[in-house]
């Protein structure tokens, strides 16, 4: 069912080391894949897409343009945004004179990433996609974590998608498992952001002997790339 209690959500923040920018937390109509089983994020969702705009627009009217970079996630994809809240990120990022924005986005909706690309382009900005692939184990990922992405090359995943999302801390990982997916995402995509498993009540729970293991082995390695955003808590971005 769609969730309208948002009362409890932080939609606005400003992240100031690294990568500085912007970022907001906007509502859609809701993830379309739906089969993960460690993601509880599509509950932030609402079928009225004027509720939508109303609540969207509300937090878009905090952006200042501070940074000149603003990050759009929406707990699922940017196809979940309906059109006047997209119009209205346009007309924000130009306002504010922003020329970098990010969008996250599922490998299933890989083809409309050229059309969005396109479409702030004409308005001077530059478009950022993130995905969240969680692993570069491909069996690991989809028999596992249900993931819904039907490569097992990053070449590949990469030909659509400029950040990536992985999820650590879980059951079955080592040391070793976790750096070898930092390094391939490094490889390839220009941005990695390591999210540490927190239990959310899905299925898949977070294993303290491996979380203990990154803490130890794994983030002081990468906690000084500038590349690397990681988050031991979900909500580190200021958002959720």
């Amino acid at each position: 069912m769609a969730n309208t209690d948002n009362s409890s959500l932080e939609r606005y923040s400003i992240i100031t080391e690294k990568n500085p920018r912007e970022i907001t937390l906007l509502r859609g109509n809701g993830c379309k894949w739906l089969k993960c089983r460690f993601c509880n994020y599509h509950l932030d969702r609402c079928l009225d897409e004027e509720q939508n705009f109303i609540l969207n627009k509300e937090v878009l009217d905090k952006v200042s343009g501070i940074y000149a970079k603003l990050e759009v996630i929406n707990s699922g994809s940017f196809v979940d945004l309906d059109a006047k809240t997209m119009n209205y990120i346009i007309t924000k990022c130009v306002e504010k004179n922003i020329s970098e924005i990010h969008f996250e986005c599922h490998y299933m909706h890989k083809d409309k990433v050229a059309d969005l690309r396109k479409l702030f382009a004409g308005n001077g900005i530059d478009v950022k996609i993130k995905i969240g692939v969680e692993t570069f184990d491909s069996l690991f990922r989809e028999a596992y974590l249900v993931k819904g992405i039907d490569t097992d090359s990053p070449v590949e995943i990469a030909k659509y998608f400029d950040e990536v999302c992985l999820l650590q801390g879980i059951p079955g990982q080592t040391s070793e498992s976790m750096i070898n997916d930092i390094e391939t995402g490094l490889k390839y995509f220009e941005r990695v952001c390591v999210n540490i498993m927190v239990d959310n009540g899905m299925p898949i729970r977070p294993d303290p002997r491996v979380i203990k293991n990154f803490i130890e082995n794994v983030y002081p390695l990468y906690i000084n790339n500038n590349r690397v955003d990681i988050l031991l808590n979900n909500t580190d971005f200021g958002v959720g």
